[in-house]
This record gives structure tokens, C-alpha cells and sequence, in this order.
């Protein structure tokens, strides 16, 4: 099933009062608690100033501290690449386009898949709405979404856990090309791996990236944010003879 949300559908955007912000430099604050089918714990905090959602111990988002991408974003120099459509599979509170906008000061269009809807709606109320960028929430399963959309983008981000594990149906080579063939020349495609904590997860994630990732796209690199890995691929531009 897929649905759409607008931002605009939900709450406004809420307002924080100074004191609060400025008090979870000391510790952090909750702000909601809530839960899903999907994620039955799901909380809201504010933390060093910035909005966190939480799934379980997972981190989901972290505003501007999401470090992963803030990193990724910084070595593959946003500013200078042309962009204007962004599919984001696995939306979180919505910290990349946060991130591209307030940080990068980058405005493109997003289409955003999250399967959860209770997330979607969490991020739309605490920080869509934040944002001047044209932003399209679609509820669905990002696997059957990339499998039947008609709609191209200039950049792919794929960010999909459950709890801190990508579901096996987002490692396939299917999936890997269903991404590819949405991209337009030149399009980059960004595919978030948990790489820190025990040396398991790390073999995990080297292997998928050397048999799988690479199987795909064989110009594929990887930029290590001391925690994770961002995988790349690049979609070669159209070359006029």
C-alpha cells in the first residue's frame, strides 16, 4: 500500500522554548513518546539543542549530528553538483534534507519513503516544517516503491534499519539495480551501513559492499564516518559523441 502525507497535514511546527534547548546541553529532554507496529518504542528528545528520534537504542535521526551524512555530505561537495530531485527510502525524523537545507544550504525537491507511518508523521510535525523545501512523504515499502515508480532523481539516500540491521530485502541485487535504473545520469546513489561496534557488524558490512555493492557498481566507493559507512555509486553522465 502507499500513501502520501503532506507536512502541512500535521502539526505545525513546534516550538521550543529557549530554556529547554538550552538545558539539554545538560541533559537530555523528552519530548514524546510513542510507538508503532513497526517500532513499538519510538521517543522524541532533545538533545545538545537538537532533535533526536530514538527506536529502541537505535539512533534514527539527530538533526544536524546525524553524523554519517553530515560527513558524507561534506566530502562529496553538494554544492557543486547539480541536484534538484531527491529520493530519500528510510526517512527517520528527516535529518538529510535538515542537513542538505540548513547545513549545506542546498533546496531541491524530495520524495520521501518511510514505511511507518507513526515516523512519517513525527517527522513532519518536528522537522519538515522547519523546511522551505518542496517535500512529497510517501507511506510504502521503499522495495516495492523503487520497483514501480516512474519518477527519476538526481540522488538516491538510502537510510533503511530495523533497529540497527538492514533488512535483507534492501541487500539484493534486485533492489541495488532497481535504485540504479531511477537515477539519471550522473545521479549519485548514497547507501548507509552500520560499520562500528562489534568486528561481526564489520566484517558484515565489508563483505556486503565488496560481493554485493560492488558486484553492482564496480566504480563503487566507500567514505568511512567513523561509525558507519556510506557506500557511493555514480551513475555514468550521458556522453555526447
Amino acid at each position: 500500500m502507499i500513501d502520501s502525507i503532506e507536512p502541512s497535514d500535521t502539526t505545525k511546527s513546534m516550538k521550543i522554548p529557549r530554556w529547554k534547548k538550552l538545558l539539554s546541553h545538560l541533559v537530555p529532554l523528552t519530548l514524546e513518546e510513542t510507538g508503532s507496529e513497526y517500532n513499538p518504542e519510538l521517543t522524541v528528545t532533545l538533545d545538545r539543542g537538537r532533535l533526536q528520534l530514538l527506536s529502541g537504542d537505535a539512533i534514527y535521526s539527530w538533526d544536524d549530528l546525524y553524523k554519517n551524512f553530515l560527513v558524507a555530505f561534506d566530502q562529496l561537495k553538494m554544492d557543486e553538483r547539480a541536484i534538484e530531485e531527491v529520493l530519500i527510502l528510510g526517512l527517520g525524523l528527516g535529518s538529510v534534507p535538515y542537513m542538505l537545507e540548513k547545513v549545506f544550504q542546498q533546496k531541491y525537491r524530495y520524495t520521501a519513503v518511510e514505511w511507518d507511518e507513526t515516523v512519517a508523521e513525527l517527522a513532519a510535525k518536528y522537522t519538515l516544517s522547519r523546511l522551505s523545501s518542496p517535500m512529497d512523504i510517501v507511506t510504502a515499502d521503499a522495495e516495492m516503491f523503487v520497483s514501480i515508480t516512474e519518477q527519476t532523481f538526481d540522488l538516491i539516500v538510502a537510510d533503511i534499519f530495523e533497529d540497527d540491521l538492514t533488512p535483507p530485502q534492501f541487500e539484493t541485487a534486485e533492489f541495488l539495480l532497481s535504485c540504479e535504473q531511477l537515477l539519471r545520469p550522473g545521479g549519485l546513489l548514497l547507501f548507509n551501513r552500520l560499520h562500528g561496534g562489534s568486528p561481526a557488524v564489520k566484517i558484515v558490512t565489508e563483505r556486503f559492499f565488496e560481493v554485493k555493492f560492488k558486484a553492482a557498481f564496480p566504480d563503487a566507493w566507500a567514505i568511512d564516518t567513523g561509525g558507519n559507512w556510506i557506500l557511493c555509486h555514480q551513475k555514468k553522465s550521458v556522453v555526447v559523441a
